[in-house]
């Protein structure tokens, strides 16, 4: 398993032709309207004690010549795209879950890289350029961590499988938190005493589960240098399109900008009749940097109505003046023949969903979970003679 470790890449994506200011303190600012601490840094600015996380009071007090450049979710984006294409290029198949991150299997690639690990290593450090850091191991997690400790650029660290409990034993329990889901675990390890991967590996399987469950049982695994099977992403099919945006565009004219790109990416030749399942709305700041946020529908639709619903009440959220505003598809549902709407109204999706909500009522709360009213005397004097409630039919006997 080889791990691409790309440092600092937010930053270098915010930097972009600016690169040569590397070499001084330098720190991605916070985003608009989030909480108010630094991104990634220079070593400029390590070397005066800020790191990332670090509030900038705090920041600036210590490096009152520290820069802070705005941050570029769609150059990240956009940078990071380029990195997977070039592992494709030399015929890896890469896995990533977050940018500055991937992992792709090398034994595969070995006959066409002269037969030997050596050279797929060669071929990915050719497209890679400098700056990468790379790891081979037997797992992604251990090939990650040998990755994180090439300091030297174009160095590559190789754990053969013999060795990888004794290289991992002296690392810091917060190597875990390279998996989303283990994020706040390294924490509560340290409290308990637990510092190193290798304490962690000497306990037991029932211990981790008792008090941690599965999250520890993961842990675990990691530790002792086991890992889950690779999954490779799904080829990219870019469909997006992008408008500019009067000067203080708000309001309605943000929504009819975004209805005019919804009609675009539902006319474009790529989609092939398919839904839409998941969007991206980004945008340009006026004063520089990037937006973006992704959004995923409940269900896929192919309908502008549907879509726009689901999109307009982010554009409230834009939190500076945007030059250009873009809207990406980042995944595809099904082909769009809805043909229950010609059948009976399009009721009958909706008469399977009430049916399996009334009965998770009344498995909940018994029969009388789920009543509905029936008019009896609607032009009683009384109130109460007017209407009943009665048990609600299954609207879907059979499903």
């Amino acid at each position: 398993m080889v791990a691409v470790h790309i440092p600092r890449l937010a930053l270098l994506a915010a930097l972009g032709d600016r690169r040569a200011l590397l070499s001084e303190p330098v720190a991605l600012a916070p985003e608009p309207g989030s909480t108010q601490v630094v991104g990634e840094i220079s070593a400029p600015a390590e070397a005066f004690g800020i790191t990332a996380g670090m509030r900038v009071g705090e920041a600036l007090s210590r490096c009152p010549e520290l820069r802070l450049v705005p941050p570029d979710p769609e150059g990240v984006r956009g940078l990071w795209s380029e990195v997977l294409g070039r592992i494709e290029a030399i015929g890896g198949a890469p896995e990533s879950e977050r940018a500055g991150v991937a992992f792709f299997a090398a034994d595969g690639l070995r006959g066409i890289h002269g037969g030997s690990l050596e050279g797929v290593l060669a071929a990915a450090r050719r497209g890679l350029g400098r700056g990468a850091r790379i790891g081979v191991a037997s797992s992604r997690f251990v090939s990650w961590c040998a990755a994180t400790q090439a300091r030297q650029r174009r160095q590559t660290v190789i754990v053969e499988s013999c060795q990888t409990a004794r290289f991992l034993a002296p690392l810091p329990t917060a190597m875990l938190r390279s998996r989303p889901e283990l994020e706040g675990l390294p924490e509560t390890l340290e409290r308990l005493g637990v510092r190193t991967l290798g304490e962690l590996a000497s306990l037991s399987a029932a211990a981790m589960a008792e008090r941690f469950g599965h999250p520890g049982l993961l842990a675990l695994d990691l530790a002792q240098g086991r890992d889950t099977p690779l999954e490779p992403r799904r080829p990219p099919e870019p469909v997006s399109e992008r408008i500019d945006l009067p000067e203080a565009a708000f309001g309605q004219q943000l929504e009819r900008a975004l209805e005019l790109l919804i009609a675009r990416v539902l006319a474009r030749r790529e989609r092939r009749g398919r839904s839409l399942r998941a969007l991206a709305i980004s945008a340009r700041f006026v004063a520089g940097g990037t937006w973006r946020v992704p959004v995923t529908l409940r269900h896929a639709s192919a309908d502008s109505q549907r879509i726009g619903l689901a999109l307009t009440s982010h554009l409230a959220h834009l939190p500076a003046p945007a030059e250009s505003l873009a809207l990406e598809v980042e995944a595809f549902g099904p082909p769009a023949q809805d043909q229950t709407r010609m059948l009976d109204g399009g009721s009958t999706e909706r008469r399977v969903a009430l049916s399996e909500a009334i009965q998770q009522a009344r498995q909940a709360a018994g029969d009388v979970a789920a009543l509905r009213v029936l008019e009896v005397d609607p032009e009683s004097r009384l109130p109460e003679r007017r209407a009943v409630l009665a048990p609600f039919p299954d609207p879907n006997p059979n499903p």
